[in-house]
């Protein structure tokens, strides 16, 4: 999870930092800094209690305010909109919602509805969901975006916006180089030795400090084999065959000087200036990179998806969402407002304020998206073959935060990355073990 504040620096908080290993499996209530937890349990009478998260620039919360605060329901019900800052965010909202005065619906991190299900403070979307079928919304949503969502009570929450990651190039580097790009394993592996000849890196990635792109491109390569961190009955699954060979090719990709090896201490504002000046030629990021780094001149492009070794293409994708509560003035009114919210999402991206992916079809159809080639090729090669944190699985769950910014999997990538693990196969039943741990607490 990066949290970055700048214009060109979107937020993506999925899981819960520093303490998302404990939180993920005990019943512990949160909330959210700066965010005046001691106002009125829900909201004043007939208005809805609205957190957001600062995703973007300020003129993101600006936005979003004024789309809130423009909600007028029935029998009078309104929104009150309210800033959550990401520091302490998952304490701030346990605490609110332990002395029910938290919100009744909010954004947040991605598996904290999740975490606030196990606890019964979740107000379940179904009736949301059937809305949006009777509105036309529901056939809007991009394919599979909801599907995570589902659990076997109802759905815990609706996606807004797509965290991607998604493989990047230089094409000057590429032509420098005189090789083409990577349709599979074995030419990222011949690229990535071509692109050191010339000074660049062909798998470019960071997993210092607030850095999770060196995870994130760990579980990228299991999933881009047909593996994962999980089995599709949610089970720790480290150890198959796929994982094994996904992290073995890494493994060989770092000896051969294709990962830089002060990759392991690359914040993500390291990982932007490599890519500005011509450091990286290929590898995962988000969306929006020309933006972000600041090079705008056509050179740095979205790439093809890679197959793996057994015919699999994947990536993986953080979907944030929107969240109710049960401690609302009404659920009716909750509801309401969360239909109406998701309805005026596109002003976001009009506005150009997000550095996600929409989860709406008719917001990938803007001008002032689609006019970016960048973002249709993402929405059209790579949005469809995206997978969760959950994979080989499909739905999310409260254990994922213990995953995601968790310390097992930052040991684990930085063994990988930094060429320490002596084979993949250890390495994977270290990170098994770890993660075992956290999750039996």
């Amino acid at each position: 999870m990066n949290v970055q504040p700048a214009a060109s620096k979107a937020f993506s908080r999925r899981g819960f930092l520093g303490l998302t290993a404990a939180a993920a499996s005990v019943p512990l209530l949160a909330a959210c800094g700066g965010g005046s937890a001691a106002q009125g349990g829900g909201g004043a009478a007939g208005t809805i209690k609205f957190w957001d998260m600062p995703w973007a620039t300020p003129a993101y919360n600006d936005a979003a305010k004024k789309i809130a605060e423009g909600f007028s329901g029935a029998n009078n019900s309104k929104a009150n909109y309210q800033i959550i800052q990401w520091n302490n965010f998952y304490q701030t909202f346990s605490s609110a919602i332990a002395s029910k005065t938290g919100p009744a619906v909010s954004t947040g991190g991605g598996f904290q509805a999740f975490q606030f299900e196990q606890q019964g403070q979740i107000a379940y979307a179904d009736k949301v969901i059937e809305k949006l079928k009777s509105n036309g919304q529901f056939d809007d949503f991009l394919p599979g975006v909801l599907d995570p969502f589902k659990s076997d009570k109802g759905y815990v929450s609706v996606p807004w916006q797509l965290d991607m990651r998604v493989f990047w190039y230089r094409k000057s580097l590429f032509e420098k180089a005189g090789v083409s790009l990577p349709t599979d394993w074995p030419s990222l592996l011949e690229a990535g030795k071509a692109l050191k000849k010339v000074g660049a890196f062909g798998f470019a990635t960071g997993a210092g400090s607030g850095n999770n792109y060196g995870n994130h491109s760990m579980i990228m390569m299991m999933v881009n084999n047909g593996g994962g961190v999980f089995n599709k009955d949610g089970e720790l699954d480290l150890l198959n065959d796929r994982n094994v060979e996904a992290m073995e090719f890494v493994l060989e990709l770092v000896s051969n000087g294709i990962v830089d090896p002060a990759a392991v201490s690359y914040t993500t504002d390291n990982m932007s200036a490599q890519w500005k000046d011509g450091k990286a030629g290929f590898g995962l990021f988000q969306v929006n990179v020309p933006q972000r780094v600041g090079d705008t001149s056509g050179d740095l492009l979205v790439a093809d998806p890679i197959t793996g070794p057994h015919g699999d293409k994947a990536t993986i994708v953080f979907p944030n969402n929107i969240m109710m509560y049960k401690n609302t003035p009404s659920q009716e009114a909750s509801e309401e407002f969360l239909v109406y919210y998701l309805g005026q999402l596109k002003e976001l991206w009009r506005q150009k304020l997000m550095s996600a992916l929409p989860v709406f079809k008719s917001i990938t159809e803007l001008p002032e998206f689609a006019s970016d080639p960048n973002n249709v090729k993402i929405v059209k090669d790579w949005q469809p073959i995206a997978k969760t944190f959950a994979s080989q699985g499909n739905t999310l769950n409260a254990n994922l935060a213990a995953l995601d910014g968790g310390q097992a999997l930052n040991q684990f990538s930085q063994s990988i990355l930094t060429g320490q693990a002596t084979d993949a196969k250890s390495a994977l039943q270290t990170f098994q073990s770890s993660l075992e741990s956290v999750l039996k607490k």
